[in-house]
């Protein structure tokens, strides 16, 4: 984390941007059917390397369809062992018990909140029945475009009504986001004018946990 990163916001801050996957939800049972998935394409000779992870992320398409358009043919047998890992480990998605309890506090204080992420399509209803109440949801398959993309970050402060930008000029309109990845939750909202921060859950970063997070957005606020 930066130095300085926590001194450098408005005063107003109005909204709240939140990662995903490591920051206010975990998986239980990883099962990690995706990366078997690009696993089997390349048993097959699909030469994916980035850009195939990059297109699940970006559409709007069940696993099987997703192999079907990267032109990995999946045996019956394939097809229903992959499905049952999806199956599973989306049923071992849980909050974090801080993220419940900073979301509540947040929203308490009238701020908007929103969730940012890069996922597959089959992880977006997950998050949106685990946390019904926010504001915006902006998922890489929805949207088109993976964090670090500005597209992404500017697709959910749309979503929640607020202008990025203002965070270094003290205006109305600031907006923080917190999440696991220096590159996609500090870095990259940084250079639209969201003020990212980075989680640390293992103890080393200046923001250990979302309960600390949300104290230090009611202060400044």
């Amino acid at each position: 984390m930066k130095t300085g990163e926590l001194t450098e916001a408005g005063t107003m801050i109005d909204a709240v941007v939140l990662d995903a996957f490591g920051t206010i939800v975990r998986i239980n049972r990883r099962m990690s059917p995706y990366q078997e998935l690009i696993r089997e394409g390349r048993r097959q000779g699909c030469d994916l390397k980035s850009a195939g992870t990059q297109f699940l992320m970006t559409t709007n398409l069940s696993l099987v369809e997703a192999a079907s358009q990267l032109g990995i043919s999946l045996s019956p047998a394939k097809r229903a062992e992959l499905s049952r890992a999806l199956e599973l480990e989306l049923s071992s998605v849980e909050p974090f018990p801080d993220a419940l309890e900073a979301i509540s506090r947040l929203q308490g204080a009238g701020l908007k909140l929103g969730i940012c992420s890069n996922l597959a399509s089959p992880y977006g209803p997950v998050l949106k029945e685990l946390f019904p109440t926010m504001d915006g949801y902006a998922f890489s398959y929805e949207v088109g475009a993976i964090k670090p993309d500005p597209v992404i970050y500017q697709a959910i402060c749309s979503q929640i009504g607020v202008e990025p930008g203002n965070c270094f000029s003290g205006e109305r309109g600031c907006v923080w986001m917190i999440g696991d990845s220096p590159s996609c939750d500090r870095d990259g909202p940084r250079a639209v004018g969201i003020l990212g921060h980075r989680l640390d859950r293992t103890g080393g970063g200046q923001i250990r946990d979302l309960e600390h997070f949300a104290r230090l957005v009611i202060e400044r606020r």
